[in-house]
């Protein structure tokens, strides 16, 4: 039986304002555009409302991203807590905030997501790159 605690922040400028970059992640259709492509995906944003993507992984697992939102602060907090199953078999449970504040005409953005990873389904290093890609898709979306 193993379990692995982490913690990671990642940090991101775009050139976009808070609003823009905040609604990015509370509509629907943009949020699905980048974070769930090439999977179902949807988005109920408010606090005690679910987000749930369902994909397949490269080795046909059936996976399942399902967040809960628990503190929505318009154009400067998100705070979520998440679950990643993998054929139904729990992987991770995480808690995560995203910060927003002004940096010029742009945004600075900080996620910082403490996790907790069950018999080795996920490992961290993958959680933090994923992360990372997702808010570099997010950077082309604000971008077109």
């Amino acid at each position: 039986m193993t379990v692995t605690h982490t913690t990671f922040t990642l940090e991101r400028t775009y050139a976009a304002a808070p609003p823009r970059v905040f609604a990015a992640w509370s509509d629907p259709d943009t949020k699905g555009r980048w974070f769930a492509t090439g999977h179902t995906h949807r988005l109920d944003f408010r606090p005690g409302g679910q987000e749930v993507t369902r994909g397949r992984a490269p080795d046909g697992k059936e996976m399942a991203f399902t967040s809960v939102y628990h503190d929505i602060v318009p154009d400067e907090r998100i705070v979520y807590s998440s679950t990643l199953t993998g054929d139904d078999e729990l992987a991770t449970v995480s808690t995560t905030t995203v910060e927003f504040s002004a940096d010029g005409e742009g945004t600075r953005l900080i996620l910082t997501e403490q996790s907790t990873f069950l018999e080795d389904r996920e490992l961290p290093d993958w959680r933090e790159q994923g992360t990372s890609d997702w808010l570099a898709k997010l950077g082309k979306e604000l971008a077109s």
